[in-house]
């Protein structure tokens, strides 16, 4: 075994990873609930619009820490760098507790339900094992099967992880592209538009209640775009990565903002605002097609969405692994999550917790709207604090920032995203306090891992060491 992970990707790679792992099934889903909310097409579109220049704002933010800190495990590594072990360790462990494992859950859920779409016997209502502290259904089996699917691609080596991510991506997009194709020139509706924008806005519409309600339902959208940041979690594979990093950020943000964007004004320009707050099972885009394809329609964007799900699940496993095994480096985990196979070059220690912790969210929620608040909340707190620690590191290494990004992009990061923090906690308090419990279970952790783990792990060090040089010497008396 080798510990040491080389660098195989490119710039079409990484944006792919980045395109891939942001666009899964949130942007077909959670419009209808975003509009229940704020009860308004034109709050709607400004809700992704805000979503859209957030995630950009931050994904430009954090090509500072890129390009002065480009070590594998991206954003736990820049929160090391910028503050302390123990930031960086509870970032790792609500990443591997909920923020990453969660997502993959949810995801893979929402393939095995749109799959049920093509085949009813894979269904939330059909179960398997129906114990009364045990339910297993078709469809969280379908979502077990494709969490072990993609994970063992990826443990076979990055090569087939990123192939399997490269043609997801494509394969989505372009079907996007032809959703919105389709709906350009044949959903849209004079009448529908008329309707749904009747009112305009006036200054008393952005009231600081409105406003807070607006803040809180940007929760789906940033949702739906929030995991660019999964492209850092993998920095020591990409080639160059002070020039392909920073780039695959810019665009990959782009392409899905703009694409997002489109395809939620196609949305309130085809169907009345009521219809989307209604739709079946929240699928706005079932809504759209069936307008314009009839039946056929459901099938059409069940296969998309199931495209869609299943590359950003993808792209999830291959770069979540990355930082487990980054945290085991550096003695924060266990030492065996460290291991990086010397044939496929991949953390296969680590890509097998995150499957299994994965599953253990599909098996025991198997619902993909439960997890979403709390995920977000997560994330967020730590987005905001990295975006802080922009500042942090300059103060405190000054004589090492090779380049420095205009401060506007962190600032406004930080500012609106802590202002939706704010909101969360008021609007969605026990799902909010959830999630801060979920970081402030890793507190106790780390402490009790730094005086009785770090012992272990030296311990195994010394073992694997041993071991390795007993074979060395075996090998080395062979050939004599």
């Amino acid at each position: 075994m080798d510990n040491e992970i080389k660098r195989t990707l490119n710039l079409k790679d990484s944006i792919s990873v980045v395109v891939g792992s942001m666009i899964g099934c949130g942007i077909f889903i959670v419009s209808a609930d975003i509009a229940r909310q704020v009860n308004n097409a034109w709050f709607l579109i400004l809700v992704w619009i805000i979503a859209g220049l957030f995630s950009l704002a931050g994904a430009v933010a954090y090509i500072e820490p890129v390009l002065n800190i480009p070590d594998n495990g991206g954003q736990y590594i820049f929160l090391k760098k910028m503050f302390n072990d123990l930031t960086a360790f509870l970032y790792g462990w609500s990443l591997l507790l909920v923020i990453q494992t969660a997502t993959i859950g949810a995801v893979c859920i929402a393939v095995g339900k749109f799959l049920g779409i093509i085949f009813p016997k894979i269904s939330s209502e059909i179960f398997l094992i129906n114990l009364p502290y045990l339910k297993i259904s078709t469809q969280q089996l379908c979502a077990l099967f494709i969490c072990i699917l993609l994970s063992f691609i990826n443990s076979k080596g990055i090569k087939y992880g990123v192939l399997t991510q490269n043609i997801f991506t494509v394969t989505k997009v372009l079907s996007i592209v032809g959703v919105i194709v389709f709906a350009i020139f044949l959903g849209c509706s004079h009448s529908i538009i008329s309707s749904n924008f009747v009112n305009t806005l006036s200054i008393n519409d952005f009231s600081f209640t409105n406003t807070e309600i607006i803040s809180a339902a940007t929760v789906g959208a940033i949702f739906a775009m929030v995991t660019w940041n999964n492209i850092t979690f993998i920095s020591g594979e990409i080639k160059s990565p002070e020039k392909n990093i920073p780039l695959a950020l810019f665009w990959g943000v782009i392409i899905v903002m703009f694409l997002y964007l489109l395809i939620n004004i196609l949305y309130v320009f085809s169907i009345p605002i009521e219809a989307i707050k209604t739709a079946p099972e929240d699928v706005v885009a079932v809504e759209l097609m069936q307008r314009i394809t009839g039946d056929a329609g459901k099938f059409i964007i069940a296969i998309i969405i199931m495209i869609s799900a299943a590359g950003s699940a993808n792209g999830l496993i291959m770069t979540g692994a990355r930082v487990y095994c980054q945290m085991a480096k550096d003695n924060l985990l266990f030492n065996k999550l460290s291991v990086v196979n010397e044939k496929t070059n991949s953390p296969v220690n680590s890509l097998v917790l995150q499957c299994f912790w994965s599953c253990v969210f599909i098996t025991f929620c198997g619902n993909y709207s439960e997890l979403l608040d709390y995920v977000i909340y997560a994330a967020l707190i730590f987005y905001v604090l990295t975006a802080i620690g922009i500042f942090v590191y300059r103060f405190k290494h000054k004589e090492h920032i090779k380049k420095k990004i205009n401060s506007f992009f962190a600032l406004f990061f930080i500012i609106t995203g802590s202002f939706i923090i704010y909101s969360l906690t008021v609007h969605k308090f026990v799902n909010s306090m959830k999630a801060l419990l979920i970081i402030s279970t890793g507190i106790p952790i780390y402490f009790l891992w730094k005086k009785y783990g770090k012992r272990s792990t030296c311990a195994n060090l010394k073992k694997n060491v041993s071991y390795t040089q007993e074979l060395r010497e075996e090998v080395s008396n062979d050939n004599r």
